[in-house]
């Protein structure tokens, strides 16, 4: 790997980086390479394209599981394959599918048992220290 790549990042990256999706972006974006510093600058100083697509969309499975307070799994088990824009997301917030609710309460006995097991670790460990 040279010393450029090491500095660059390929379009999906970025995007990723940037919590955006990539066929929604300018084509100029989706052709080029960026760079640490343009990353950087788009980050700090987003371009009005960048602040429409975090604004409305359409937003990457992951930002869209996240928004929903789901897994991407969990899209993936209510149908939802492609890309959502914001207005989407509200309706699916505001009149939720019988998938969605079964997916977050999924989610939350999920973030339940983890938070659960990470105090029970922590109590082992301080537990531990005590004895030793």
């Amino acid at each position: 790997m040279t010393s450029a790549n090491s500095q660059s990042m390929k379009p999906a990256t970025a995007a990723k980086k940037l919590g955006i999706y990539l066929p929604a972006t300018p084509q100029e974006f989706q052709d080029s390479t960026i760079t640490r510093a343009e990353f950087a600058e788009l980050h700090s100083n987003p371009p009005e394209w960048l602040a429409e697509l975090r604004r409305n969309g359409p937003h990457p499975r992951p930002v869209v599981a996240q928004k929903l307070n789901i897994s991407i799994s969990g899209l993936a088990r209510g149908g939802v394959e492609e890309a959502l824009t914001t207005a989407e997301i509200t309706a699916l917030l505001q009149a939720p599918p019988a998938w969605l609710v079964a997916e977050r309460a999924t989610q939350a006995a999920v973030r339940t048992e983890a938070q659960r097991v990470k105090e029970e670790a922590a109590n082992k460990a301080a537990k531990k220290a005590r004895q030793g």
